[in-house]
C-alpha cells in the first residue's frame, strides 16, 4: 500500500471506514488542497470531531501521523494522478496518439487494481455466488458494460439480466429479493434514474454491488459494496472512456472468480450453450 497516493489510499479503504472516518475521507476528498494548509487542530475543528481521531484516520491510511499524511497530500497535488495519462497532441502522429491510448488503458487498469480492496472482492464473489439470480444495471455508456456483464455471466448457468431501459430497471428491481444480487455500472455515481432503481433494489433486500470512479458519490455510499475504477480526463479523452476499460475489467475478475468457485457446472452449462450455438455456424 505504501506506494499508492494518498488519494487513492483513501478511496481504496472507503468502504471500510467508520462514520467519522467517512466524514473526515470526504472533507479531504473534497478540496485536498486546503486540507494541505490546515493544522490538524483547524480540522478537527471543521468537523466537529477530536484531535485524536483525526489522528486515528492518518494512522489508518499507514501513515505515522497527520504531518506525514499531509506531505503525502501535498505531493499528490504537486503530481496529480492525472499526469500519469499521457497528453495527446495535435502534432502527434496516428502511431503515438495510439501508444498514448494503450499506454492510459494499461496505466488505468493498474491504478485501478492497486486500489482494489481484496475483502470486498472476496465479499463481492461470495454473493454473487449464493445469489438466486444477478441483474446488471446502467445507462448509457455504462448500460454497455452492463449487457456484457450479462452476456458473460449467462454461460455460467447462474439466472442473470442486464437493463438500460430505466422502466425496465424499475420493473426488475421490483422483482428481487433477499435471495438476489443487484449491480450498478456508473462512472459518475450520481445517475438519478440509476440511484431510484438503487433504492427499489435495497428495499427488497437485495445485495448491491457498485463499481464507480468515485469514493464520495451518492451509488458508492448508499451500495453495499463498491468497486472503484481510476480514470482521469484528459483534452481528448474524457475519463468516461478510460474507465470503460477499467469497468470491463472488473466485471471480467467477478466473472472468473465466479467461474473458479463453480467448475463443474459451469463446465456444463458451457458446453450446453456451445452446442446449442453451433446450429449457427457454416
Amino acid at each position: 500500500m505504501n506506494h499508492q497516493s494518498c488519494i487513492l489510499r483513501i478511496k481504496s479503504s472507503y468502504f471500510s471506514f467508520s462514520e467519522k472516518e467517512k466524514q473526515i475521507a470526504d472533507y479531504v476528498l473534497k478540496d485536498p488542497k486546503q486540507m494541505v494548509h490546515k493544522s490538524i487542530n483547524q480540522v478537527a475543528d471543521d468537523l466537529d470531531v477530536a484531535d485524536a481521531t483525526v489522528f486515528r484516520f492518518c494512522k489508518r491510511l499507514g501513515y505515522k501521523g497527520y504531518q506525514a499524511m499531509r506531505i503525502a497530500l501535498a505531493a499528490d497535488i504537486v503530481t496529480p494522478i492525472k499526469d500519469i495519462h499521457e497528453q495527446i497532441l495535435e502534432s502527434d502522429a496516428e502511431i503515438d496518439i495510439a501508444s498514448k491510448v494503450v499506454k492510459s488503458n494499461i496505466r488505468t487498469l493498474e491504478e485501478t487494481l492497486n486500489i482494489m480492496n481484496s475483502e470486498v472482492l472476496e465479499r463481492a464473489v461470495s454473493v454473487l455466488n449464493a445469489a438466486r439470480k444477478i441483474d446488471f444495471y446502467g445507462n448509457g455508456g455504462s448500460g454497455v458494460i452492463a449487457m456484457d456483464a450479462h452476456h458473460k455471466f449467462i454461460r455460467t448457468g447462474k439466472s442473470s439480466s442486464a437493463y438500460s431501459d430505466t422502466h425496465m430497471q424499475l420493473m426488475s428491481a421490483s422483482q428481487l429479493t433477499e435471495e438476489d444480487a443487484a449491480v450498478f455500472i456508473s462512472h459518475s455515481g450520481t445517475n438519478k434514474d440509476l440511484l431510484d432503481v438503487l433504492s427499489v433494489a435495497k428495499e427488497n433486500g437485495a445485495v448491491c454491488i457498485a463499481i464507480t470512479n468515485y469514493a464520495t458519490t451518492p451509488l458508492s455510499k448508499q451500495a453495499n459494496l463498491v468497486f472503484y475504477t481510476v480514470s482521469e480526463e484528459t483534452a481528448y479523452r474524457s475519463e468516461a472512456l478510460s474507465s470503460r476499460i477499467a469497468q470491463l475489467t472488473i466485471v471480467d475478475l467477478l466473472f472468473v472468480n465466479f467461474m473458479m468457485k463453480n467448475k463443474d457446472r459451469v463446465q456444463d452449462s458451457i458446453q450446453r450453450m456451445r452446442n446449442a450455438i453451433s446450429i449457427k455456424k457454416m
